[in-house]
């Protein structure tokens, strides 16, 4: 094992004393091609080119002297920190840092960057990566090849949003481009940059927050909110304790892509999107579609409204991870089925329509659940039956997929 391993962030800046320490008693430096390159690195020490972090680790685990790693960055942010101190390399290490890509970005920027997300986007995460930037008014994406600013626009196709691209940060091709995310696939970048995506009809608070990211304060307590908080009446399915029962099942979480079809007064939407999930919702009501916008507006939330019919409009719509069919019943269901997410939520009025719509998920390999949920809304003063609902709530669940 190595007698000592010093990470080191390296930002573009002149290397700090104790970093030049470190490289100077290096008997092994570890890097990419440009830090390789760094006039401090000792011409006697065997250097490594990082490419997979697991096999430099394993090759670091077995160097017998003093080992260097150079990061771009702040190495313990997204960084090669937790690939060197995993279980299986046992390897303990002192960090050299320096400022963050991301701190970077914003910086030249000019801009705050505490109520930003930040995700990274390759090859397996990119269609989470671009759900965040769906749902968030201020997100910092540090790419990849084949998941950078082109690849970024092309899936946030009927969203707009503005981009700033920082690339190269620290170096002398360092360079800084704001545009739309529309003309992102018009240009080609160069690696590595990060992606700043700025967007929605809402701002930041004023004066700032108390905790990084998006701050929750702003929203009513509780979920499945009373009619009155959106405007009055609500269709048959949107009733309080069915849509909370509807959020329950398919948990939407920040990243996934939520379809809300037949969306009705935006109430489902909107809770859904209060979750920080990328939301979609999808009616062929004119009015259905403004109020939606209202209600996202007025609790803060960032959506896609898009006016059409079920089923037809749903084709060029991107991958959902969970469904709440709320309207069209097992036509609109059968379709949804199709593009494989993993849950559906539907109701149904009558047990005909609920096993038609039961039958279709189950042939589509879904594991269904099917409930009759009733409730009663009482006068509190007179303790009577004001109002009474039931409905069948359907769920289907996807075996073969990750929960």
């Amino acid at each position: 094992m190595a007698d000592r391993v010093t990470v080191i962030g390296w930002d573009g800046s002149p290397l700090t004393v104790a970093a030049r320490s470190a490289l100077g008693a290096a008997t092994l430096v570890a890097g990419a091609a440009h830090h390789l390159a760094l006039p401090e690195v000792p011409e006697g020490a065997e250097r490594v080119r990082l490419g997979s972090m697991d096999l430099a680790a394993r090759r670091i685990a077995g160097h017998r002297g003093t080992a260097v790693v150079l990061a771009d960055g702040d190495p313990g942010f997204f960084g090669v920190v937790r690939t060197l101190r995993a279980p299986e390399f046992g390897l303990e290490v002192e960090v050299v840092p320096a400022v963050s890509a991301v701190a970077a970005a914003f910086a030249r920027a000019g801009m705050p960057w505490d109520d930003a997300q930040v995700v990274v986007a390759h090859s397996r995460t990119l269609r989470r990566a671009v759900n965040v930037c769906r749902a968030h008014t201020k997100v910092a994406v540090l790419t990849s090849p084949g998941a950078g600013p082109a690849e970024l626009g092309l899936l946030l196709e009927g969203v707009h949003r503005t981009f700033v691209i920082c690339e190269e940060l620290g170096t002398t091709r360092e360079q800084v481009t704001i545009l739309t995310s529309d003309k992102a696939a018009d240009h080609a970048w160069r690696d590595p940059n990060v992606v700043i995506v700025i967007g929605g009809f809402v701002a930041a608070a004023p004066g700032g927050g108390w905790i990084a990211g998006r701050e929750p304060g702003g929203e009513p307590r509780g979920w499945a909110l009373p009619a009155r908080a959106y405007g009055g009446a609500l269709g048959e399915g949107e009733t309080d304790l069915l849509r909370a029962a509807q959020l329950a099942r398919l948990g939407p979480r920040v990243g996934d892509l939520v379809w809300d079809i037949g969306c009705g007064s935006g109430a489902f939407a909107t809770e859904a999107a209060r979750t920080g999930a990328a939301v979609i919702a999808v009616d062929r009501s004119p009015g259905s579609c403004a109020r939606t916008e209202h209600s996202a507006r007025r609790y803060g939330v960032q959506m896609q409204i898009v006016h059409g019919s079920a089923p037809h409009v749903l084709e060029d719509l991107p991958e959902p991870d969970v469904v709440r069919v709320g309207g069209g019943g097992a036509a609109v269901v059968s379709a949804v089925a199709d593009r494989r997410p993993q849950r559906i939520v539907a109701h149904a009025a009558t047990r005909d329509a609920a096993e038609l719509i039961g039958r279709d998920l189950t042939e589509h390999g879904y594991d269904v659940e099917c409930a009759l949920i009733q409730s009663v809304e009482l006068d509190t003063k007179a303790w009577t039956e004001k109002e009474r609902s039931v409905a069948f709530l359907l769920s289907g669940r996807l075996p073969d997929r990750a929960p």
